[in-house]
């Protein structure tokens, strides 16, 4: 006779852990495979909703029109793509492109866009200034570009250009600085970018964080109070 295999909190726990990893490999992966597909496109980052129903894979790029390509085809061909290599069933998995509101706060389509300058055949300096002045226009409260690799000659060194104001350390750091890096081949070799960004304080939270920082103190006014009359004696 057969026992029971007794489930226990580990094996519950082991497939939790796996289902968590899986995930994170899924997330990477796609994100791989949009980052090179959609470079050219302003590609922002991608969004992994999972629903009941099906998955939904929304797509975030500040030129939406090229992401969907003529008629919807090209979205098509990326479902057909993500669908054969992750084993979806057939419409259980959904393909959407989202425009970026603002594309100077957003980090990803700053260093896509500075690649492509540095590509170009851009000077360095040039390339990462454009990058700075357009950011800070775009109403960051600060930005910092760092560039890295063997940028002239054979001797590799590294450039950074920064303006405005940046937090990195602490919670501050993690919620108000987006971040992006990205490697550039060029002739000579790779060189390193990577863009930061302090985003703005938004209340309604579409340009920037909910949540005012830490060390921001509001003084509200007195409230008007009637002045206590002296008791009599």
């Amino acid at each position: 006779k057969k026992k029971k295999k007794r489930k226990t909190m580990a094996t519950t726990n082991k497939s939790k852990k796996r289902k968590f990893v899986a995930d994170g490999v899924f997330y990477a992966e796609l994100n791989e495979l949009l980052t090179r597909e959609l470079a050219e496109d302003g590609y922002a980052g991608v969004e992994v909703r999972v629903t009941p129903m099906r998955t939904e894979i929304i797509i975030r790029a500040t030129r939406t029109q090229s992401v969907l390509g003529e008629k919807g085809q090209r979205i098509r061909e990326l479902t057909s793509v993500v669908q054969k290599r992750f084993g979806f069933q057939d419409g259980a998995v959904e393909l959407y492109a989202e425009r970026v509101a603002n594309r100077g706060l957003c980090a990803q389509a700053q260093a896509e866009s500075l690649k492509f300058k540095l590509l170009g055949g851009l000077a360095v300096r040039r390339a990462c200034y454009g990058v700075v002045r357009f950011v800070m226009e775009a109403s960051a409260k600060g930005v910092e570009v760092i560039v890295s690799g063997k940028l002239r000659g054979q001797r590799a060194k590294g450039m950074k250009f920064n303006d405005g104001y940046m937090i990195k350390s602490g919670n501050a750091g993690a919620e108000y600085t987006d971040t992006a890096v990205r490697h550039v081949m060029m002739r000579q070799g790779v060189l390193g970018v990577k863009v930061s960004i302090m985003l703005p304080h938004d209340p309604a939270g579409k340009i920037g964080p909910k949540r005012n920082l830490d060390d921001v103190v509001t003084i509200l006014e007195p409230k008007e109070s009637a002045l206590p009359v002296p008791a009599a004696y």
